[in-house]
């Protein structure tokens, strides 16, 4: 497989291997075996060193993966649509978990101050020193005169109120692998022999993964994931919610297809500039590892913990409700240059082909009473 892959450079294999190695002291640690949420966790978020919290460039064309912020300012541009609805009904407030580049807030930024319709704060949760400061970097360079209502977290606030938006936020959480073998489920996790990782299957024993696993009857040889940490996120926002929306977009599925018997080998996947494939122990701290997203999951931790479903769609149909085409109307075909390649961007971020179907929203809230406008048409809540 590694064959198939860009080479890193020297510097890069160094980097790894002080990941790798951190990774074999934490096994060691823990008497021989981690589970692979802990793996995901330390590959992706340990300090300095995991995927997210080290400084290679991880977006764009020079990175592993481009999001639909990255591919097109429609994207946050729609968003803001969405938003000025959700903070007329609440409060001035945004929330972005997860900023990435910050393109998103940029774009989202630009659009409501063209409509007169700026929050009070733009708040960014943000794990990564290194991201935070490419997105400090880039919003005072384009947004100099509204650094002011700027703000980074370290942490949730205890309060909430306006709008909450994670833009694949909750793919990149660490999830369990449990694997299903003669009427009996397993947790998959990680041991480490002659320097290498490997697979080992333990008992399952962790009370919150043994109630997940009571409800979910599957065939011998299945393998698939459960993220107790998307859980935990959604809960944790719920409760300091006082009014509002969270506004989720990912890829993902319902319960009943996300567990589908024939989707017997899970949703795992890891991204290598711009190449995708399933070795998550390949160049540890160099590769995205990520799971597609229960959205049924998600939408059950909300309303336990207080709030209420207010829509789940397909990203074309979230767009294009929020008058995504709009945007194409305001410049001329004629401008070649400017069309085109604004066409194209359309074209991937609603294509059934593309980003269109794949990638789903939801919104859950607190306080709401009318139905958001990216939820009109296009309604999925049956495959919850």
């Amino acid at each position: 497989m590694s064959a198939n892959l860009p080479a890193p450079s020297a510097d890069a294999l160094v980097h790894s291997a002080q990941l790798c190695e951190l990774i074999r002291h934490d096994i060691n640690m823990q008497g021989g075996w981690i589970p692979f949420s802990r793996f995901m966790e330390l590959a992706l978020y340990a300090p300095g060193l995991g995927y997210y919290t080290a400084g290679a460039h991880k977006l764009g064309e020079a990175g592993d993966f481009i999001t639909a912020p990255e591919l097109s300012p429609l994207f946050g541009r729609t968003m803001a649509r969405q938003l000025v609805e959700v903070m007329r009904d609440s409060a001035p407030h945004i929330l972005e978990l997860g900023a990435g580049s910050g393109k998103l807030a940029l774009d989202i930024l630009g659009e409501l101050e063209r409509r007169d319709a700026l929050p009070q704060t733009y708040s960014i949760l943000e794990v990564s020193a290194d991201l935070r400061q490419r997105q400090q970097t880039l919003l005072q360079e384009k947004l100099p005169h509204l650094v002011s209502r700027l703000r980074w977290l370290d942490v949730l606030p205890e309060k909430i109120s306006g709008a909450v938006i994670g833009n694949e936020v909750l793919d990149a959480l660490p999830v369990h692998l449990l694997f299903w073998a003669e009427g009996q489920v397993q947790e998959r996790g990680v041991t480490s022999k002659a320097n290498h990782f490997v697979w080992q299957n333990h008992p399952l024993k962790t009370p919150a993964l043994l109630d997940v696993a009571s409800n979910l009857k599957q065939p011998s040889d299945y393998l698939s994931e459960v993220s107790l940490a998307s859980r935990g996120l959604v809960a944790s926002l719920c409760e300091r919610m006082d009014k509002g929306a969270l506004i989720f977009i990912d890829y993902g599925f319902g319960a009943s297809e996300y567990y589908h018997p024939q989707r017997n080998r899970g949703t795992l996947m890891c991204h290598y500039r711009h190449h995708a494939h399933d070795d998550p122990f390949y160049l540890p701290g160099l590769q995205d590892i990520t799971a597609h997203v229960d959205f049924t999951a998600v939408a059950e931790a909300a309303i336990d913990h207080g709030a209420h479903f207010l829509g789940y769609t397909s990203q074309a149909h979230f767009l294009l409700n929020n008058g995504v085409m709009d945007f194409l109307g305001e410049v001329s075909p004629d401008d070649v240059r400017t069309f085109a390649p604004l066409s194209a961007q359309l074209q991937k971020l609603t294509s059934p082909a593309e980003m269109g179907e794949l990638f789903k929203v939801i919104a859950l809230g607190k306080g709401l009473e009318q139905p958001l406008a990216g939820f009109l048409r296009g309604d999925l809540s049956r495959l919850l």
